[in-house]
């Protein structure tokens, strides 16, 4: 919910048909599998009503509930509008009915339109909009497409628009590309046309309630209950961390699940593009990007905001994701007092993910010669963890591989743990240790933690 005035929010429902009703001709789509009155497939008759009552309501509104913003607050008043409406202007409608109208007018007035309700469900992790007629969500890893619409691409782009400036941003012509995030913690990229060729787009990364714990994970499959015991000496014994993997493998919320680790005395700063980390200890700093005005002034970087944050006394720096020049900023940090920072990148293995952290050293340092950036993640960087959504759609960490040093000019590394699929049509396997030593052994024993990780590790 944006709690923003009604006075602001009728203008915007005025310009635009109320959200979810399918305009004549309009391609099928296939039914709604979400539960409740509010996305029901509408028949008929109630297509031909509800936008009567609309016109009705929204008449009626702009003067008498000018002032209010709460949602429990408008809805009595609605309720009381829609029900003099249908008594007097003798409109047939079911208390079903009046109850989708009441909810979709709330929706277009103080929250995100036909998609408000997936946010309310919790099997729904992806809202992802592809223009005016198509709405898919992700439940446990596949794509569904749902049967809500908007009324047409002006209604996205409203929508869009309402939720880039809740959060201070913006997205239009001159600037059709945003990051932003919900109120809720929900992390949401909007697109606009022209480039978005098929009308804009939205989507939806949600944020999850539930705090989850690497225990939750091992019961989900995620990962071993030896390998959970092993990250969590890792966070604890203070390593600096890189979880590495695609789009929608789960990297943020692994590092959400380390960070229940870390000692709640310490200071954490967390450095992100849309805050979306769910750190659970009591001394945290959140600290966000900046993009530049519409007049190309102002913007503030993730590599500006690692310098300041050398500034504000960290015993830990979390990169929500490292994707350019600010890597050189963290590994200097790393390799100079900051241990037990962490941070996400995208790449596909753990050696891809170490040659991605060179590429953008050598973004913001090209004059560094190569051996002098790769000793320099070598010393810096101690653990790398690979994570993957398989095809059954389940997250699972596929590779933990520990930087171990350099041999002449090549960043050496040694495996702890890698998933091992098993045959057949379903994916099945389990999480092999290599028996190995770690390197980092010899921290864990500082801090009493040597027999936990040798256990784990056997």
């Amino acid at each position: 919910m944006f709690g923003r005035k009604v006075a602001e929010a009728v203008p915007d429902i005025l310009s635009h048909q109320l959200v979810g009703l399918i305009p004549p001709g309009a391609p099928p789509c296939a039914p709604a599998r979400i539960s409740g009155s509010r996305v029901a497939a509408e028949d008929s008759r109630s297509a031909d009503v509800l936008p009567r009552i609309r016109e009705r309501v929204l008449e009626k509104l702009q003067n008498p509930v000018a002032g209010m913003a709460g949602r429990d607050s408008l809805r009595r008043e609605l309720t009381g509008l829609v029900g003099d409406i249908c008594s007097t202007e003798r409109i047939p409608i079911s208390a079903i009915d009046q109850d989708r109208v009441i909810d979709m007018l709330l929706d277009d007035m103080l929250g995100i339109g036909p998609i408000e309700p997936l946010l309310a469900d919790d099997g729904v992790t992806d809202i992802l909009v592809n223009g005016c007629n198509q709405i898919y969500v992700e439940r446990r890893g596949k794509l569904e497409l749902t049967g809500l619409r908007f009324r047409d691409d002006a209604h996205v782009i409203n929508v869009a628009q309402r939720i880039a400036s809740s959060v201070g941003r913006r997205v239009d012509e001159s600037s059709p590309m945003v990051d932003a995030r919900l109120q809720d913690g929900s992390r949401v990229n909007v697109i606009l046309p022209p480039l978005a060729l098929d009308g804009p787009s939205i989507s939806i990364r949600k944020f999850n309630r539930r705090r989850v714990a690497i225990a939750d994970m091992v019961l989900q499959g995620n990962l071993s209950a030896p390998l959970g015991r092993m990250l969590e000496v890792a966070a604890a014994c203070r390593l600096n961390v890189l979880v590495s993997g695609g789009t929608g493998s789960g990297k943020t919320t692994l590092l959400n699940a380390l960070s229940r680790v870390i000692d709640p005395a310490e200071r954490i700063v967390t450095i992100e593009d849309a805050a979306e980390l769910q750190l659970q200890q009591p001394h945290v700093v959140r600290l966000e990007t900046r993009p530049a005005s519409i007049e190309g002034t102002g913007e503030i970087t993730q590599r500006d905001l690692v310098k300041n944050a050398l500034r504000m006394r960290p015993d830990r720096i979390i990169i929500g994701e490292v994707r350019g020049g600010e890597a050189f900023d963290l590994l200097q940090a790393m390799n100079t007092g900051h241990d037990g920072s962490m941070s996400t990148i995208h790449a596909n293995r753990p050696r891809d993910a170490l040659s991605r952290l060179e590429s953008m050293v050598m973004m913001a340092n090209g004059n560094l010669p190569l051996q002098t950036i790769r000793a320099q993640i070598a010393s810096a960087v101690n653990l790398i963890v690979q994570v993957e959504r398989m095809r059954d759609g389940v997250r699972r960490i596929q590779q933990v591989v520990e930087v171990v040093g350099m041999e002449g000019d090549v960043i050496t590394t040694q495996e702890l743990f890698t998933f091992v699929q098993g045959g057949g049509e379903a994916v099945t396997g389990r999480f092999e240790t290599s028996g190995v030593r770690p390197q980092f052994s010899v921290r864990a024993a500082y801090y009493g933690l040597e027999d936990t990780l040798l256990a784990a590790m056997r």
